[in-house]
């Protein structure tokens, strides 16, 4: 079989190569399949390797496409896409940002955990991390920079949020696994719940101790005003909007009421009513918001049909029996496999998106995860904690790269990569946390059935 595996191996480091070369993703992948389905073919006729992918596979890929695109659950894509893009244009943020901040005025480091609610907010109701980061960006670094903070913490407090929308659900990440995996996306949802609150928890209790430690890293505003009834009246009426919809989304879910894609189509008419409260709806935002949601939907299902195509002709190279056969070979125990895949996942992350290692390398290794005795939901829980690191690690740190377009010329990308290093660390203490303790993924989904 020295044939199949020196395919599959080379055919994955292709993958790695052809990905710096600026080429898209998709047309990168589909291409592969094309090319390794020949070498394949070459290699049986006049080699007689013992080679098992034909132009059959042509077939039966398009017949697998078919069934991805056919998929009801991939039609909450685009209606969560929608949801976030039409509450980063209502208006909501920036209402909680003036508000919130008012609030948190008279704590050491409050400006920073008011980026941290609003983050945790967006995430909850938005999932995209582009977004996410730019709006905080826009609206919570300038603040911060005004009121004295260290650029790296406020740097790194905006990108580190920013990336949550990844994990805690709606999660359009979340979605795709489900599918990748064919499990039901609701207990991903429940089981991703508490562990992104637990990250938005540490990156307050970081705030707080850098804050106390250094209080010159975060001052507190001058200019603070007493906090009184009144206030926090404001502070109601601007939480309680997106506080709403975020329950009518995942409460639907969690209660049974409605299926993912069904409470995706609530998220949605939520986010354009909230729009129209508060008179930011109009037909060029309307038209802006739904042209933006087809490009990032087409963008994402041109990655799924190109992974489509090379993960079916990698298997038929038999590339899903060579890593796991080389997993389950390793001279480790069950525990160490588990934390070797999710080693190699996070320094891939520094490398690939998130989108081609949920496609690609989640499917191949999943299998053993579950031969190994680990429960799947668990698993891919601590693997999405693991992708979330991928926005903010070097060279391909989207997160780093989003906030840099919006930042002031004073903001350097080395300042954001100083910033984000503390969070990044943050991240693995949470990732040990839930490998530690497995409630925190698995005690919400048994309380829910």
């Amino acid at each position: 079989m020295f044939g199949s595996d020196a395919l599959s191996i080379l055919m994955f480091l292709s993958f790695i190569l052809l990905i710096f070369s600026g080429y898209p993703v998709a047309w990168v992948l589909g291409g592969l399949a094309v090319l390794f389905t020949a070498i394949a073919i070459i290699a049986q006729v006049d080699f007689d390797l013992p080679v098992f992918v034909s132009w059959n596979f042509s077939t039966l890929i398009a017949d697998r496409i078919w069934s991805v695109m056919n998929n009801w659950v991939l039609v909450a894509l685009p209606m969560f896409i929608f949801m976030g893009l039409m509450l980063d244009r209502s208006g909501v943020a920036q209402r909680l940002m003036k508000n919130l901040g008012l609030l948190f005025g008279g704590v050491r480091g409050g400006m920073a955990i008011t980026v941290i609610l609003i983050g945790v907010m967006l995430a909850a109701s938005t999932g995209i991390i582009g977004a996410s980061v730019v709006l905080l960006g826009l609206i919570g670094l300038p603040q911060m920079l005004d009121q004295g903070y260290q650029p790296e913490l406020a740097a790194g407090t905006v990108c580190a949020v920013g990336t949550l929308g990844i994990l805690i659900p709606p999660s359009i990440m979340l979605v795709l696994m489900a599918d990748r995996l064919a499990m039901p996306v609701g207990d991903l949802f429940l089981g991703a719940l508490f562990p992104g609150l637990l990250l938005g928890a540490l990156f307050v209790a970081y705030i707080l101790g850098y804050a106390y430690i250094k209080p010159e890293v975060a001052p507190v505003s001058e200019n603070r005003p007493k906090v009184d009834g009144r206030l926090l009246v404001q502070v109601m009426q601007s939480v309680l909007p997106p506080v709403g919809l975020i329950l009518a989304v995942l409460g639907s879910i969690f209660f049974g009421v409605a299926t993912p894609t069904e409470a995706a189509g609530v998220g949605a008419f939520g986010a354009t009513i909230l729009a129209w409260a508060n008179r930011e709806l109009n037909f060029m935002v309307l038209r802006d918001v739904v042209r933006e949601t087809t490009r990032t939907t087409a963008y994402i299902f041109a990655i799924f049909i190109g992974a489509t195509a090379y993960s079916l002709v990698l298997r038929g190279l038999g590339g899903d029996e060579l890593i796991a056969g080389l997993l389950k070979d390793l001279p480790f125990g069950p525990d160490m496999i588990l934390i070797t895949i999710l080693l190699c996942t996070f320094l891939l992350g520094f490398f690939l998106d998130w989108i081609e290692i949920t496609l690609i390398i989640l499917p191949l290794v999943s299998p053993v995860v579950v031969d190994l005795g680990f429960d799947l939901v668990w698993f891919t829980v601590l693997f999405a904690v693991c992708l979330q690191t991928s926005f903010l690690t070097p060279p391909v740190g989207f997160a780093i790269f989003y906030l840099k377009g919006v930042a002031p010329a004073s903001i350097q990308v080395s300042t954001i990569y100083r910033g984000v290093v503390p969070f990044v660390l943050i991240q693995l203490l949470g990732l040990i946390l839930i490998y530690t303790w497995s409630d925190l993924v698995l005690w919400l989904p048994a309380q829910a059935y």
